[in-house]
């Protein structure tokens, strides 16, 4: 049983609540502790809301007006005791359901993978260890570290606080950020005013805290209101809506044809029954009962291979829109490059050094000149190599894998630098205590930290221009330190930037004995400049092939760099030569840049103007990433966006496909994202737009293949009708031809692999019609053609002899042959069966099979002659059914090849 804590936590003292909670603030719980209260408290999840049970998902596959029409029909056959036709009708209409039943279930099975695929992480202290772990796994009395970008994993009492910042607009509405604080509250007050509580769902938006688990999965504040957050994500997708909406306006046209065709039979004296089952008969025709099915299968398919190519679909519509990506707005770090940042270059004490070795493991060495160095031969590079490791909160660790760094890549490479230097981190951050620091934030551009020495120290790490502002003197290679000349500082700085490094400069301030907290005013001025180390994050060998795959595919790629606008510049063209970011925009060997505060200082007019003839966007913030976006949207640029931080939500929200990183991504930014990559890598974006638009030309594929069928069958009822001669098909066979074929023929076109030249064409105009002109011309073709050949095929049967059984039999084998040759030419929009290659979709030669076996069945064997009036028919009638077959095959073979060679002419022919 889950013990009771329902405590006034906000009103408590910290002591009473570690004593409350049976827990410590500088060592968290033990694992015997943990164990205990894992089992007694359960997983921290909210319970999932009960849904439509599935009964009731059962019965509502019947709610649809298709539905009710064969209901009808089988109640009217019962009544006239016709009981055989009663029930294979509502066998299929059970069939279809039941289908439809189970493929709504798979949805849910994959809509709640995807929830678990996608889960919140926390980073707790347990027995004095830091550790990341599931945040389903916290229970109260954790010791919870939070950062800016994270979810706040359950409620918690704020113990430690710096500048906290939180979005609470989840849980209390309040559209700006909170300000937080640790201190003890007055007992009543409202939730919103509780400013010493962190509560589960809310978001970190600046700042940093430690706190304690006070309440998990549905005691916590989020669990008690999750009406306010509790939400059941839809599968549709504006093309299945554009679907549903072409069926039902089909719907009522064929109703209406129905209701022609009624009173024409009536007209020539045709009893009322055998009318209504003739316009039942065209309504089960010509509505394309297969379609939704088969658009949502084709759209999971597409969302699963993605997945495999580390692509996970938040929002189904994504799966469209890639497929009409025009402009890749890429950032650098991680995803176009390694993101395992080397410091290659050190400057200190005026002398300039180099590092050898690339990646996070630390073989190499520091040299100068070629030649191994001492470090007592320079007193500033001990200590700016002490400063990139003391001011630094990632750990170096070798695992199976390798060497990894937990934290952030560019401090990553600042401990590899000092260990291939030879200094000791563990002895050095034992002996230089941290006591205080003040954690990097964008808008502030540096990173400081409080250290125990004699004095105590400041160490101060971050972009050249806010290390200028502070420092007054430079510490020389004598140990003695002058006035800093901030000119040879930028000068050296260029040099750097020039060779494609992101340089990072370092400080020092000594500070009173007794000091142990320390805030930006502290370290506003008088800080001794250390040095330079200048690092590189080398290109993707993946993303040079996936840049240029975009580029030939129409897509352009912009690269984001929240580097100096140099090294951006350096960077870029280093890159450039092998990426190619955007050949028309590189002139000589530098790419066109734009820096943040050249962007800041344009109107929206000007940026809408420069945006297209940029490359590269240098020292861009997330704030400005918005206007790229909306500048480029101006252009009618369809837009992906990358993005991790926590101020890249409004981008990731604004542009066409937000695209959030999955390892390093802030939960804000993958929250506000369409799709999460799992491995961080530009090259997995190539491939999700490849698979977008493979998955919208089998969408394009199955309508242009299933229409047909439904134009001929509706032509062969309504010519039959109008003639004053018998059914050539009737309901129940009309009903065995759309759903056998749906789901053995149609249904495989799911499964067609990519044509070759699917990342050649340009990208999609999302205002496109589904159906182009000229597809809609094929449609029209080949019912007609289908009408022509089933209708004349049946007609000549009767003439020599056949009964009316055989003479239908005929008729729905012709039905079958046709769609199931016209499968294969729909294989490929433009090109033959025999160019794409004939076994290329194993599943097609399945489900071919599958349907001759099953016509065969369905001619021959007793038993369904009975229940859908079939005969046996013999081998000349076969031939000249397979003959009406590659006929048609054959003409739109044709039909192609004409087409083929106008795009070949237009494209040849000078503009």
């Amino acid at each position: 049983m889950k013990p009771a804590l329902e405590k006034h936590w906000h009103h408590l003292p910290q002591a009473e609540v570690l004593d409350l909670l049976d827990t410590e603030m500088d060592v968290g719980l033990d694992r015997f502790a943990v164990a205990d209260r894992q089992k007694n408290y359960g997983p921290n999840a909210l319970t999932e809301r009960r849904g439509q049970g599935p009964l009731l998902r059962f019965f509502l596959q019947f709610n649809q007006a298709l539905v009710y029409i064969l209901l009808a029909a089988v109640l009217i056959k019962l009544t006239l005791g016709k009981w055989v036709d009663a029930g294979v009708i509502f066998a299929v209409v059970l069939l279809n359901s039941i289908i439809g039943f189970l493929q709504e279930g798979k949805a849910l099975s994959a809509l709640q993978a995807l929830s678990r695929a996608l889960t919140t992480e926390a980073t707790v202290l347990r027995s004095g260890e830091k550790q990341r772990i599931d945040a389903r796994e916290l229970i109260p009395g954790d010791i919870v570290f939070l950062v800016s970008g994270d979810k706040v994993p359950a409620d918690l009492r704020l113990l430690q606080v710096r500048n906290l910042q939180l979005d609470e607009s989840a849980l209390t509405g309040e559209s700006l950020p909170v300000e937080k604080q640790a201190g003890v509250l007055e007992h009543d007050l409202q939730l919103a005013d509780r400013s010493n509580m962190a509560y589960s769902s809310t978001l970190v938006t600046y700042g940093t805290a430690l706190g304690v688990v006070s309440a998990t999965g549905d005691d916590t504040e989020i669990g008690r209101i999750s009406e306010l957050i509790a939400s059941a994500e839809i599968l549709a997708t504006p093309l299945t809506r554009k679907i549903a909406s072409f069926s039902h306006i089909l719907l009522y046209a064929i109703m209406g044809l129905a209701a022609i065709t009624f009173a024409v039979g009536l007209w020539h004296g045709d009893s009322w029954i055998d009318m209504f089952m003739a316009a039942v008969a065209l309504s089960v025709a010509m509505i394309p009962e297969g379609l939704p099915a088969v658009m949502t299968i084709t759209l999971a398919i597409g969302v699963s291979r993605m997945a495999r190519r580390n692509a996970i679909i938040r929002r189904l519509p994504a799966v469209e829109t890639l497929g009409s990506t025009t402009v890749i707005c890429s950032d650098k770090t991680g995803t176009l490059t390694r993101n395992q940042m080397t410091v290659q270059e050190i400057w200190a004490g005026g002398e300039n050094y180099s590092l050898s070795g690339i990646g996070y493991a630390p073989d190499g060495e520091l040299q100068y000149q070629g030649q191994a160095v001492n470090l007592d031969s320079n007193a500033a590079l001990p200590e700016l190599l002490r400063a990139g490791l003391l001011c630094n909160d990632a750990v170096l660790r070798n695992e199976s894998g390798g060497w990894k760094v937990e934290g952030d890549p560019t401090e990553g490479a600042l401990l590899v630098s000092a260990a291939k230097a030879g200094l000791d981190a563990q002895q050095i951050q034992t002996t230089f205590t941290r006591m205080d620091s003040i954690p990097f934030e964008s808008e502030q551009q540096y990173m400081a930290t409080l250290h125990a020495g004699e004095p105590p120290f400041v160490y101060l790490k971050g972009s050249v221009e806010s290390l200028l502002l502070r420092c007054q003197n430079i510490l020389l290679a004598n140990g003695e330190s002058r006035l800093l000349d901030a000119e040879a500082v930028l000068e050296q700085v260029e040099l750097m930037a020039g060779q494609g490094q992101r340089v990072l400069a370092f400080g020092r301030l000594d500070v009173s004995p007794g000091t142990t907290e320390i805030d930006h005013q502290d370290v506003s001025s008088r800080l001794v400049f250390l040095g330079l180390q200048g690092m590189i994050d080398p290109p993707r060998e993946e993303a040079i092939s996936a840049v240029r795959a975009c580029q030939a595919a129409g897509i352009r790629v912009k690269m984001i760099t929240g580097d100096y606008a140099a090294t951006a510049a350096a960077t870029a063209a280093a890159i450039a030569g092998q990426i190619s970011l955007d050949e028309t925009l590189i002139v000589g060997d530098n790419p066109q840049v734009l820096n943040g505060t050249e962007l800041a200082a344009m109107t929206d007019a000007e940026l809408i103007d420069a945006v297209t003839g940029t490359a590269v966007f240098a020292r861009v913030n997330p704030e400005q990433k918005l206007r790229l976006v909306e500048a480029l949207q101006v252009h009618g640029e369809v837009v992906a966006m990358t993005g991790d931080g926590v101020n890249d939500a409004p981008a990731l929200r604004r542009a066409d496909i937000g695209i959030a990183m999955g390892i390093t991504g802030t939960e804000v930014s993958k929250e506000a994202a369409d799709m999460v990559l799992t491995d961080d890598n530009f090259a997995t974006i190539q491939a999700a737009v490849e698979e977008g638009r493979g998955v919208f030309e089998n969408l394009t594929k199955f309508m242009v293949w299933t229409l047909p069928t439904n134009f001929g069958e509706g032509l062969v009822i309504m010519a039959a009708v109008f003639m004053g001669v018998a059914l050539p098909i009737l309901p129940v066979q009309i009903l065995w031809i759309n759903m056998t074929t749906a789901v053995l023929l149609g249904l495989m076109l799911a499964f067609e692999p990519m044509e070759k030249g699917v990342m050649q064409r340009p990208p999609r105009n999302p205002k496109t019609p589904i159906l182009t002109g000229r597809l809609i011309a094929r449609i029209v073709l080949v019912g007609t053609l289908l009408f022509a050949g089933a209708f004349g095929l049946f007609g000549w049967s009767l003439d020599n002899g056949a009964s009316d059984e055989q003479a239908r039999t005929i008729t729905v084998n012709a039905f079958v042959v046709v769609e199931l040759l016209y499968l294969f030419n729909c294989r490929s929009l433009t090109k033959s069966m025999f160019q794409i290659g004939l076994f290329t979709n194993p599943w097609m030669i399945g489900g071919a099979a599958s349907m001759i076996l099953l016509q065969l069945v369905y001619t021959y064997a007793p038993p369904m002659n009975n229940l859908f009036h079939s005969a046996p028919i013999g081998v000349m009638d076969w031939l000249r059914i397979v003959a009406v077959g590659l006929l048609i095959y054959l003409v739109i073979g044709v039909e192609k090849s004409i087409w083929r060679r106008r795009d070949a002419k237009s494209t040849s022919e000078p503009e």
